[in-house]
């Protein structure tokens, strides 16, 4: 494969996933309000133990700096959707959870994330296998699933 064939993937790449993140923040929006950086952060904390993740665990699991993931969390911890805990043996360790309610906006962001993923690879174009194949492909490119 020549450098300019690999530099096309890449940007073949990055223009999907632009694609993908548009039409998911305009689902997630129209519906709950939130983009989908907005909606893994509280997906990652609804698969944590309790729905409480330490701060600095959260911005590791998700690729982002600490500063990243204060700002992510600032507008849902001021909807209700997430809160802040301190740690009552260290006061230096800060933990995100969700809220109750935040649990149950989760799940309905949930469906709407399944319903918009069915829908962009539903029809003839995707086979079960494509779906598989492209998931290994992007896993190969450190790319993590809803448990990775």
């Amino acid at each position: 494969m020549s450098e300019s064939d690999a530099l096309d993937a890449a940007l073949r790449l990055v223009r999907a996933q632009t694609a993908l993140v548009r039409r998911f923040d305009a689902r997630l929006g129209g519906l709950h309000g939130v983009s989908l950086a907005d909606f893994t952060l509280l997906l990652r904390l609804g698969q944590a133990p309790g729905g409480r993740m330490r701060r600095v665990d959260l911005a590791e699991a998700l690729g982002l700096t600490a500063s990243g993931v204060t700002r992510g969390l600032a507008p849902l911890e001021r909807i209700g959707l997430v809160t802040r805990e301190s740690d009552a043996r260290d006061a230096r360790v800060a933990y995100a959870s969700l809220t109750g309610t935040g649990r149950e906006r989760l799940k309905e962001m949930l469906a709407t994330a399944e319903e918009t993923a069915a829908d962009i690879f539903s029809g003839p174009a995707w086979s079960e296998q494509d779906i598989a194949l492209l998931s290994g492909l992007l896993t190969r490119l450190g790319g993590r699933g809803l448990t990775g």
